[in-house]
């Protein structure tokens, strides 16, 4: 009788946890369907643009994309994911810390703008392509305010409706930089199609929000509310800009002591490469919220789906670099063609950084959920400087080989060798040991 009634106590708690799966797993099948739309169609026409381009001029658009990228996390925040946490947790009026979002990412956009135009002028001031493409590419980072929509149907676990959205937006610029190729556009118009691109990307997202039954207007900013996200996040602003520095400065070096073919060489390899990083960013933005909830909830639980998120990264990296390691010089050329045949090389040894990324990333929300996102960017700053340190020292000897061998020991350091040092980090060191012992 006692075990009776125990069953019918648990019944509803098990409907519950068994209605988060389905909606954990439909709202992963979702962004998964969008990047790889993205990475399909993406990788398709960059490689045309590419090959349009050749390696020079690919180069310097690439080196004015890491440019911009620089500044990036200014226009973002770092609040993406404690605006998720919020919401999912109800810290607060949703419409207050929807506006107050917004509009912190709109006045982040135009700073980041003018910075990066003003930066540009200052190191390359007769050279009036680049910083057309650099005022182009940094414009569009204002369009990214609107993205605080995408956030509050990923608190939802509605991702499908941003993805329809924004997928519009994105397959409409595709088709159109394909007519721009077949017409020999010049460089500068694909720099303004990432203006396009995002500009639509917020209409989009505004009509589906819309007729969800939302509205904009309800949005209110809130002083205290902005205070609090930005005390929360500005670790990750600045985290965010060591994890830019160490993804793109290998880019901006290369371009400014080697030359911008050896970005447009450095490049190729690192797109391949860099392809399955959505994979990580996907699954850990899709079970984060479960992880926040679990915190809450039972501590064995929350660390067990930290384990079993952990597992999963590092299994799939390693699925993607063997392969890689044994046939890039084949994918290289296949793609990009023979003017690109030096990534080759470039790709054996940057596809392993993917490991080191995929656990990093699978460790963000541990960060978030114990208020430890101080630590992150000390963790990423630390990579950051080991990159530019080694870029300094390699690249002169090994250029773009050089640059991909400073890339992977700074993500090894930062991403996972570094949390055995700080006691409060040796924790998830040890579970990203097991995680990689698990399979091995």
């Amino acid at each position: 009788m006692l075990c009776k009634y125990n069953i019918q106590k648990l019944l509803p708690f098990s409907r519950k946890l068994g209605r988060e799966a389905r909606a954990i797993i439909a709202n992963t099948a979702w962004l998964f369907a969008d990047q790889i739309l993205r990475l399909s169609v993406g990788l398709a026409v960059g490689v045309w643009i590419a090959r349009y381009l050749g390696a020079q001029q690919y180069g310097l658009l690439n080196y004015a994309t890491a440019f911009v990228a620089l500044f990036s996390p200014l226009a973002s925040l770092g609040l993406d994911s404690i605006v998720v946490r919020y919401i999912v947790l109800g810290y607060g009026e949703q419409q207050q810390i929807l506006g107050t979002a917004f509009w912190l990412k709109l006045f982040g956009g135009v700073v980041s703008l003018l910075l990066a135009v003003a930066s540009i002028c200052l190191f390359h001031h007769d050279e009036k392509l680049t910083i057309w493409l650099v005022a182009n590419l940094s414009a569009a980072g204002i369009f990214l305010a609107f993205d605080t929509i995408n956030l509050w149907f990923q608190s939802q676990m509605q991702s499908k409706y941003a993805v329809l959205a924004k997928n519009i937006a994105f397959v409409l610029i595709a088709l159109l930089k394909v007519a721009l190729i077949t017409i020999q556009a010049p460089l500068i118009t694909f720099a303004w199609m990432a203006v396009a691109e995002l500009a639509l990307g917020a209409l989009s997202l505004v009509i589906v929000y819309k007729i969800k039954g939302y509205s904009l207007w309800l949005w209110r900013w809130n002083l205290p509310i902005a205070k609090l996200l930005l005390k929360q996040s500005w670790p990750l602003i600045f985290s965010s800009l060591a994890v830019i520095l160490y993804m793109k400065i290998d880019q901006i070096m290369l371009g400014e002591m080697v030359g911008n073919k050896a970005v447009g060489i450095y490049s190729a390899a690192s797109r391949i490469s860099e392809v399955g990083y959505f994979i990580p960013m996907v699954i850990a933005s899709s079970i984060s919220p479960s992880i926040f909830a679990a915190k809450e909830i039972n501590e064995a639980l929350y660390y067990r789906r930290i384990q079993q998120l952990l597992r999963l990264l590092a299994s799939l990296s390693i699925v993607i670099a063997l392969p890689m390691t044994f046939f890039s010089q084949v994918i290289i050329t296949s793609i990009f063609g023979k003017e690109y045949a030096e990534a080759g090389q470039v790709l054996t040894i940057h596809i392993w950084a993917s490991l080191f990324v995929f656990m990093g990333i699978g460790t963000s929300s541990w960060f978030i959920a114990e208020g430890l996102t101080h630590l992150s960017m000390y963790r990423t700053l630390i990579g950051a400087i080991t990159n530019i340190l080694l870029n300094l020292f390699l690249i002169p000897t090994y250029t773009v080989n050089g640059a991909a061998i400073a890339t992977v020991i700074s993500y090894a350091l930062s991403g996972f060798f570094v949390h055995a040092i700080h006691t409060k980090t040796q924790k998830i060191f040890r579970i990203q040991i097991s995680s990689l012992f698990f399979f091995l």
